[in-house]
């Protein structure tokens, strides 16, 4: 049994912002991607018991402390303690069977890890790639490709781009009777 008052860091492994509420103590949180914050164990424990907390503590958070984390959500695959680091390791150094493991038994937040690293790090294992869009369906050769092209048009061919059509014209302007919308474009 975990102290009610032990100090536990928890961070946040999602690739976008977290956070949550729980109305009966008045307490917000919000994270960062990668933040850490040190919280007590009731709030963690509270944060279960709210409708989602186990979920976000489960996929999007990670509680660094194994005993509370075991307390909380039970058995825990090892793939949960899995961090940004542990990550790009597993890709640039782990087993095929490895990131099978992974994909497989790791938490959301983890495999969206995965992902985001396979393409920051331009993943150079075709076979990986591969392994990660069968597991996922997320193309990182696709997203690799997005990556460089993500506005970085060359302006000379913008400036020299011709029009195969005429744009589409407005030209209809009708008032709604049924009062719900008013100005209704009508483009023929």
């Amino acid at each position: 049994m975990v102290d009610k008052n032990k100090i536990i860091k928890i961070t946040n492994r999602d690739t976008g912002f977290s956070g949550y509420v729980i109305p009966d103590t008045g307490t917000h949180r919000k994270f960062t991607p990668g933040e850490t914050k040190e919280v007590t164990f009731d709030e963690i424990e509270k944060l279960s018991w709210a409708p989602g907390g186990k979920e976000m503590l489960r996929d999007y958070l990670i509680i660094q402390d194994e005993e509370a984390a075991r307390e909380i959500l039970g058995d825990v695959e090892p793939e949960y303690f899995y961090t940004k680091d542990t990550v790009k390791k597993l890709l640039t150094e782990g087993s095929l069977e490895q990131l099978q493991d992974t994909l497989e038994f790791a938490p959301k937040g983890v495999v969206e890890l995965v992902k985001q690293e396979a393409v920051d790090l331009k993943l150079d294992s075709s076979i990986k790639r591969e392994e990660i869009h069968k597991a996922t369906n997320f193309n990182v050769d696709n997203a690799i490709r997005l990556n460089e092209n993500d506005g970085s048009e060359n302006s000379e061919d913008a400036a020299t781009s011709k029009r195969r059509a005429n744009p589409v014209a407005a030209t209809e302007k009708k008032e709604s009777t049924s009062g719900r919308y008013r100005n209704v474009t009508i483009i023929k």
